[in-house]
C-alpha cells in the first residue's frame, strides 16, 4: 500500500471510527427485545440524517440533543416505550467503548512523532466523556468539536477548523482517518490525505472525494504515514 507523504498530523474522527456507536444498545439488547439491531442501526441513522438537515435548515442544535432525539424516533418507529430505557442508553453513549486497536494505533502514530487530535460531530462534553471513559484522554494533542464553527460535517469551515487549530497550512499534511463515507470523501475533496476504515463493508459513496487508502482497522494506519 502507498505510503502517505508530507504528514505532519492525523485527524480522527470519533463515532465509528474510535469509538463504537452500537454498544448501548447492544448492552440493553436482551431487555431490548428482537428489534434491537435494528433500533441501533436506526438511530445512528437518524443521528446523521438530522446532522445534516440541520446543518442545511440553519438552525443548530448541538450533538448531544440530536443523539436524544434521534434515540426517540428510532424507539417510537420500534414501539418501545420502556419507562428510563432512553435514560440509561444516553448514560451509556458517554461511555462508548474504544475498538479495540484504538489505544495502541494512536500510540503508534504519536510514536511517528505526528500530532493526534479528534474532530467530530460531538459536543465538548460527549467527547470529553467518552475519551476519558475509553482512556485514550492522554493521547491526543487537541480534541476538537463542530460546536466551535456552529454547523455540523461534512461542511467545509469543519475541515478548515482543524486546519487552524492545528496551525497547518496546507491541507495534504493532514491525514484524516474516518470510518464513514461520506465523511472520508467530503475530508478528500477538501484536501486532506484521507484513510478510510472499512470497518462495515462499505463502498465509497457517490459523492465527490477519493479517500488515498482503505484499512480494515486503525492498526494498518502507522504504516502509512
Amino acid at each position: 500500500m502507498t505510503k502517505l507523504e508530507g504528514i505532519r498530523a492525523c485527524v480522527f474522527d470519533a463515532y465509528g471510527t474510535l469509538f463504537d456507536v452500537h454498544g448501548p444498545i447492544r448492552k440493553l439488547a436482551v431487555e431490548i427485545g428482537e428489534n434491537a439491531d435494528a433500533i441501533s442501526k436506526l438511530w445512528r441513522q437518524k443521528q446523521l440524517e438530522y446532522t445534516w438537515l440541520r446543518s442545511l435548515m440553519g438552525v443548530h442544535a448541538d450533538f448531544w440533543h440530536v443523539t436524544g432525539d434521534a434515540l426517540d424516533y428510532a424507539l417510537e418507529f420500534h414501539d418501545v416505550n420502556e419507562p428510563g430505557l432512553k435514560d440509561e442508553l444516553m448514560a451509556l453513549y458517554l461511555k462508548l467503548e474504544a475498538y479495540p486497536e484504538a489505544k495502541d494505533a494512536l500510540e503508534a502514530v504519536r510514536g511517528r512523532g505526528k500530532m493526534t487530535a479528534i474532530l467530530s460531530n460531538g459536543s465538548p462534553s460527549m467527547l470529553d466523556a467518552a475519551v476519558r471513559s475509553a482512556g485514550l484522554d492522554k493521547l491526543f494533542n487537541f480534541v476538537l468539536s463542530v460546536e466551535d464553527v456552529g454547523i455540523y460535517k461534512p461542511s467545509r469551515r469543519v475541515y478548515r477548523h482543524a486546519m487552524q487549530k492545528l496551525s497547518l497550512h496546507e491541507a495534504p499534511s493532514i491525514c484524516f482517518v474516518s470510518a464513514n463515507t461520506w465523511d472520508a470523501q467530503a475530508a478528500a475533496q477538501f484536501g486532506f490525505q484521507v484513510v478510510r476504515v472499512d470497518r462495515f463493508g462499505l463502498k465509497d459513496d457517490r459523492i465527490p472525494g477519493k479517500p488515498a487508502a482503505l484499512v480494515k482497522d486503525l492498526s494498518e494506519l502507522a504504516g502509512l504515514i
